[in-house]
């Protein structure tokens, strides 16, 4: 039985009566477990989104309400799977946590926000003067500040005359446009919100919109990955199960929160942020959104919007200012995001000008534009999880024990893990690292064949290159591991041969790559282009920008 485990990626099987927290540790997974898997603690809460297990016992009856058991919620100490199952296990539950990219270049902006603030100070009602609470601010604001407001928004309205009363009619007003849309206590910061909503992870960014400051930056994992780590599943879901797509928006929208949450603590409040910019690729877009993806599924794979849209973020229930609006960045087409426009945002101009360039941002759907003669060509290659570590048999994101950095030295494999904890898998990296080092090695062919008996393992007559026999199961790369990183290598270097043809490049034209994202900072550059991922350029030629799409 196949036991697939996220958000982390990894998967374990089993053959007997073995707990899903067992499962889990034979992965190299970290569950919390402070009473060593007796069922007494409570920390070690997953849920099982797909397969059959056993009942839940009387101990999970008294944790779990009948409600959360329907859901799926279950303790792996007491879970023991009955077929392959789909096992989502929260943050809370886990003892690792993802290293998530939230750092990118930094561009200097004249501050120029949507919204602005003033501080305003009220005449109190008398009997001679009876002018409503709405009315009394918009008149205030016009004589004191100059700014002519028509409308205050409903659901600050709602707000207003109590709080005027409790502040001594002192307080600051919010306008975007001609509407006022937030009205705060004076003094109070003007905050403003950007989010980068990835297929994997979400990065988050607080912003000081007076000063243009980066207050915080947090980076969660995307909820929606326990319904599919592609895009083309999750769409499936939201197509062909009833409420999928309400689920798929429920699970994002929850998790924007909680980041929104992390990034003020104790500091700010969510009502004070003014203002939100969000990108996301197109089918995340539209999922976050509840737009219909039923045609992005099919060619042409037109999306229900391309222009840029600015909605009230109560309106899909983010939880920020009573009427701030999130502006949502324009999409490219059915498979090219507001993310890329963001990334492209920050890079054009930052390299060498009237120089053919490729912006490259690897992922699960790795987008790539060339920019060449004014113009910008683009592409979406569908790389899959493989560089995430899906789908490879020791794979794992970037926690805490994933080798990261990998080289042969001798006859001896060295390598280096996240937070130098011992070794329980393989990052996306690494995998790269490998490929190119087993290649050097004479470990493998030209073709990706492992051709050498030493270092290999043929358990149950499968290949296996052993990375670290330190490991519990040992870390290592199988044949049909190599075979997954050889497709998602396919797919980006066919994507860029084709914007090559497409625009009309000469061959050795393109003199820059800018690579994005948390895979693009952290790759070696030399290892991609010596398994032909990456073109053969000097080093030089490089740049890595970590999350432009955030930054843009």
């Amino acid at each position: 039985m196949k036991i697939d485990f996220e958000p982390t990626g990894k998967r374990s099987r089993t053959e007997g009566k073995t707990s899903l927290l067992i499962c889990a540790r034979q992965a190299g997974i970290g569950i919390g477990s402070v009473c060593g898997g007796k069922g007494t603690c409570g920390h070690c809460k997953i849920r099982v989104s797909q397969g059959v297990c056993t009942e839940p016992t009387s101990l999970e009856k008294r944790i779990f309400t009948p409600a959360q058991i329907a859901a799926g919620w279950r303790m792996a100490c007491e879970t023991v799977p009955l077929s392959d199952c789909s096992v989502y296990i929260p943050p809370e539950s886990m003892t690792t946590a993802q290293r998530i990219q939230t750092e990118g270049v930094s561009t200097a902006i004249e501050i120029n926000p949507a919204v602005i603030a003033r501080e305003i100070k009220l005449s109190p009602p008398t009997l001679q003067d009876l002018q409503g609470d709405a009315d009394r601010v918009m008149a205030a604001l016009s004589t004191q500040s100059g700014v002519k407001a028509r409308a205050v928004d409903y659901a600050a309205l709602r707000q207003a005359s109590n709080n005027l009363r409790q502040w001594e009619w002192k307080c600051q007003a919010v306008i975007r446009g001609n509407e006022i849309i937030n009205v705060n206590p004076a003094a109070s910061p003007l905050l403003g919100l950007a989010v980068d909503i990835g297929t994997t992870k979400i990065a988050g960014y607080l912003i000081d919109l007076k000063t243009g400051q980066t207050l915080t930056a947090r980076g969660v994992m995307n909820p929606q990955i326990r319904y599919g780590e592609d895009i083309v599943t999750r769409m499936e879901h939201a197509v062909t199960t009833p409420e999928g797509a309400a689920q798929l928006q429920s699970e994002v929208i929850d998790g924007i929160n909680g980041l929104i949450a992390d990034l003020c603590g104790d500091k700010y409040h969510s009502e004070q942020i003014a203002a939100a910019v969000m990108v996301a690729n197109t089918a995340v877009h539209h999922l976050t959104l509840g737009l219909p993806v039923n045609q992005l599924m099919r060619a042409p794979f037109i999306p229900a919007v391309a222009q840029q849209i600015s909605i009230k973020a109560r309106d899909i229930g983010v939880k920020i200012g009573h009427g701030s609006y999130i502006d949502f960045l324009p999409n490219v087409a059915g498979y090219v995001g507001a993310d890329h426009v963001s990334f492209l945002l920050t890079i054009i101009g930052e390299g060498q000008p009237n120089v053919t360039s490729l912006a490259v941002d690897i992922g699960t759907n790795t987008e790539i534009s060339l920019v060449r003669n004014g113009e910008i060509y683009s592409v979406s290659c569908a790389s899959g999880p493989a560089f995430e570590g899906g789908h490879l048999s020791c794979g794992m994101r970037a926690a805490d024990g994933a080798i990261e950095r990998l080289k042969i030295i001798g006859d001896k494999v060295s390598f280096q893990t996240i937070g130098g904890a011992p070794p329980v898998g393989i990052c996306g990296s690494a995998t790269i690292d490998a490929m190119a080092e087993f290649r050097a090695a004479g470990i493998i062919d030209k073709s990706g064949r492992i051709t050498v008996r030493e270092p290999l393992s043929t358990d149950e007559g499968v290949p296996k290159c052993i990375l670290s026999v330190d490991a519990r199961p040992p870390v290592t790369i199988t044949q049909k591991d190599i075979r997954e990183l050889q497709l998602a290598k396919a797919s980006i270097r066919a994507g860029i041969e084709v914007l090559i043809q497409s625009s009309g490049a000469a061959p050795g034209e393109i003199k820059q790559v800018i690579l994005a994202g948390a895979f693009g900072n952290y790759i070696s550059v030399s290892s991609a282009i010596a398994v032909g991922l990456l073109p053969d350029l000097p080093p030089e030629s490089y740049k890595l920008v970590g999350n432009a799409a955030g930054a843009g």
